[in-house]
């Protein structure tokens, strides 16, 4: 089945540039110079993965993040020329899923939007799973739901992916590196500071204290584990 990708770059040659990767690859190819543009294109072809810059004339690109995620679960990849700490937190805060600083290799994207693509997305699964409860938290698996007190709380795929993880070895130590295998992809080769990251906004969604965490524990170190008690 053809997969829908969304380039949102006001670079010309920087959007031929990939299109050409990507088109090389088999994946069906949409662009959009501008954010009026982007969500309209998104609306219309419904992209799996969403190629996004930082810097786009009018809207930015966090805003079209933000209005993105009012409507789609498309797997976003931000670019960006700014190698600041910061502004790489705030991106992914905003619900991006990766990013890469500019100038970056055409050959890593495609090899970052492999791997995400390889990772299992709501829909049918394998076989059924039992919904899982931890005193006020239930998860359902299948339905890829979580609720907190009754109340469902809205996590990106990849929030919900990283703690399906943990939640499946209650008291097991996950380190970065597993976790980026297991929820990113085998194929994922950026750094492992995106763990914490996506960690830190799953926690702020579940009232999760880390200085005395009630489900997601860090361990020095290491990386994380689950408390299911």
């Amino acid at each position: 089945m053809s997969v829908n990708i969304l380039i949102v770059e006001d670079e010309r040659s920087l959007v031929d540039l990939i299109r050409s990767y990507l088109e090389y690859e088999g994946f069906v190819v949409h662009e959009a110079l501008d954010g009026a543009s982007a969500l309209e294109t998104a609306r219309e072809v419904v992209p799996e993965v969403v190629v996004l810059d930082w810097m786009l004339p009018g809207m930015d690109g966090m805003e079209i993040l933000r209005r993105l995620r009012g409507f789609s679960d498309a797997y976003v990849i931000m670019l960006t020329a700014r190698a600041e700490e910061m502004d790489r937190i705030v991106g992914l805060s905003s619900g991006a899923d990766d990013y890469l600083t500019k100038p970056f290799s055409p050959g890593e994207l495609v090899a970052r939007v492999r791997a995400m693509l390889r990772r299992p997305r709501g829909g049918t699964p394998a076989r059924e799973q039992e919904p899982l409860a931890f005193g006020d938290l239930a998860m359902d698996p299948d339905r890829r739901e979580v609720r907190l007190g009754g109340e469902e709380v809205a996590l990106t795929t990849i929030e919900f992916d990283l703690l399906a993880t943990l939640a499946s070895r209650p008291g097991f130590v996950f380190s970065r590196s597993w976790l980026l295998e297991r929820v990113w992809g085998e194929g994922y080769f950026g750094d492992d500071h995106v763990v914490d990251v996506h960690i830190a906004n799953l926690r702020k969604k579940l009232g999760d204290d880390p200085s005395s965490p009630r489900y997601v524990e860090t361990v020095r170190g290491v990386g994380y584990r689950f408390e299911g008690s």
